[in-house]
């Protein structure tokens, strides 16, 4: 039988919260040596959510954002997805290609070159949660290939509503404001495991037996 996720206690919730923490802080780290600068981080916020508060996190439907999605494969499955506002996509495709913060050139248009940048810069951020989650535990966690799409908010939502609503109706949420020089750039992260991986995962992490 698969974990109650409701009914996990606040230790177990915190050893959560920890992976995300550490995750971000990899991100941070990785980013830095991509855009050959430095990178902070304010502290992650770190919830727990249910799938269909989601929406209310991101906002409005019609804001333009960027999100990544990528199933997890290994000892644990699930699935992953990572969502930038337009504006903060935007502020890293510049940085990575040394172009002034000034050019914006419209919500959701980003050329193909800039594209790559974000499938980039998006493997990296989803890439160090994952490795903060294996470290952590132990287990073999793969990512799948990831599916970029440029759209808003809404449509973004769509189609992972459904594809999550058959792994799990909870949502490990990881909100991370990332500060390179006076730029501020928050991500959103949300990790899905489906039922049977809360279990796996919190065993590995030795908080349930």
């Amino acid at each position: 039988m698969s974990l109650d996720f409701n009914k996990l206690d606040n230790f177990q919730i915190d050893v959560l919260k920890e992976i995300g923490n550490i995750g971000a802080g990899n991100a941070a780290t990785a980013l830095a040596k991509m855009l050959r600068r430095k990178v902070d981080m304010d502290v992650p916020k770190v919830k727990v959510l249910k799938f269909q508060e989601v929406s209310e996190i991101l906002g409005e439907a019609d804001i333009p954002v960027v999100g990544l999605l990528l199933r997890v494969m290994g000892d644990i499955k699930g699935s992953i997805m990572f969502i930038l506002e337009n504006e903060a996509a935007r502020i890293w495709v510049n940085i990575l290609m040394g172009k002034p913060q000034t050019e914006k050139k419209g919500y959701l248009n980003f050329d193909e070159i800039e594209v790559s940048a974000l499938k980039e810069i998006a493997n990296i951020l989803s890439g160090s949660y994952l490795s903060a989650l294996s470290s952590l535990t132990g287990l073999n966690i793969l990512p799948s290939v990831p599916e970029l799409a440029i759209d808003m908010a809404g449509a973004i939502l769509s189609v992972p509503a459904i594809e999550f609503g058959k792994l799990g109706d909870s949502v490990l949420y990881i909100e991370t404001e990332y500060l390179e020089g006076d730029t501020r750039v928050v991500g959103d992260f949300f990790l899905v495991p489906d039922f049977d991986s809360y279990d796996v995962l919190l065993k590995a992490l030795g908080v349930i037996n």
